[in-house]
């Protein structure tokens, strides 16, 4: 077990050695290890070694100009400069939020950025001022659309973070996939196949090889196929791409760049700048009292949390398996994969930085 404050000096010593600011590189570990503290470790630490690659291979900035490049009171598009995911996708999102605190909402879509983390983080932001946090991102194209053999989409994922009075807040953060590509990551690191309706082969028949999008395969769509409702998960995919990349100038469908995973990193001529990313805040108060909302809000959680459950299961609202398991985590560390350990063993001595083996 590895405590957290352990794993995020670690995560910020390495940010510093590649170059980004000091600000900057506590911030990209505070998103990076809130993943892992959250369960979600295919988008924690784990992935640590694949913004290094990103930076290796001269597609991340760790000093970025951040600007805003387009905006109306309401809305703005936002140049990451190269810069990680992990900072431009904060950055933007406070200016969402200082763009909702003047006119009710704020939406702002982001250009030349990189992979930023687990979504909900970002989304989670606006909870500290009483808004409701929306947040998307467009990613390389491991993606098969229903009925499809070439992979067109990512993973892309969507996050929405609503407040409440009493009870945790109500956090739904999920791809738009039937998992998230970490999650293939880490049965590959285990050695292990995949369950069936996660993947499909190069020839788009089912699979249960984990590593098939490395030999040609895809991942499927939400629903996994037609009769199970993939259409549904691939118009959600399609939207996310659209409102991230198309919207804001950013790569879109086959064309967003990779980030270090399923063993490549070359992007091919693209027709936009860099991935892409959506965010918004809304504020509660601009529909109605804010305590009123919070209050039902309270009623809402409350009656689907004890809504009847089958046998030896209990209903949860999205955001509970997360905020209990950090919970947890935040006490006893957090487990990583031998692979992971060797991961950061190998960016220790290749940076001159100690880590230290679990406790």
């Amino acid at each position: 077990m590895y405590q957290a404050g352990y794993l995020k000096e670690f995560t910020e010593s390495v940010f510093l050695a590649i170059g980004c600011n000091p600000a900057d590189a506590e911030l990209a570990a505070r998103v990076l290890i809130s993943a892992d503290l959250r369960g979600v470790d295919s988008h924690g630490i784990a992935r640590l070694a694949g913004y290094v690659r990103l930076y290796d291979n001269g597609r991340l900035n760790p000093n970025p100009d951040i600007k805003i490049v387009y905006e109306t009171p309401s809305t703005a598009v936002v140049d990451g400069d190269k810069g990680l995911g992990l900072v431009v996708a904060p950055k933007a999102m406070e200016i969402a939020m200082e763009k909702a605190e003047k006119v009710g909402s704020g939406w702002v879509s982001v250009r030349n950025s990189n992979h930023f983390g687990i979504a909900g983080y970002h989304a989670m932001l606006a909870l500290q001022k009483d808004m409701i946090g929306w947040t998307m991102t467009n990613a390389a194209p491991l993606v098969t659309p229903t009925f499809s053999l070439d992979k067109m989409l990512g993973t892309n994922p969507i996050a929405v973070a609503v407040p409440a009075s009493e009870e945790p807040p109500f956090v739904a953060d999920f791809a738009s996939t039937a998992v998230a590509y970490g999650k293939f990551e880490i049965l590959q690191r285990k050695g292990l196949p995949a369950p069936l309706g996660w993947a499909q082969d190069a020839d788009g028949n089912v699979t249960t090889d984990s590593n098939t999008v490395k030999s040609g395969g895809g991942l499927l769509p939400l629903g996994s196929d037609r009769e199970h409702g993939s259409h549904k998960g691939y118009g959600l995919g399609a939207i996310v791409d659209i409102f991230s990349g198309v919207l804001s100038g950013a790569n879109f469908g086959p064309w967003v760049p990779p980030f270090a995973t399923a063993g490549f990193m070359s992007a091919q001529e693209g027709v936009g700048l860099g991935t892409g990313h959506f965010l918004g805040a809304m504020r509660v108060d601009g529909f109605r009292p804010a305590a009123d909302f919070k209050s039902d809000m309270d009623k809402w959680i409350r009656a689907f949390r004890g809504a009847r459950a089958v046998e030896g299961q209990q209903v949860l609202i999205p955001g509970d398996p997360e905020r209990e398991m950090e919970e947890i985590r935040s006490k006893e560390g957090i487990d990583l994969l031998q692979p992971v350990v060797l991961s950061l063993n190998e960016l220790a001595k290749r940076f001159g930085i100690a880590f230290k083996p679990e406790l």
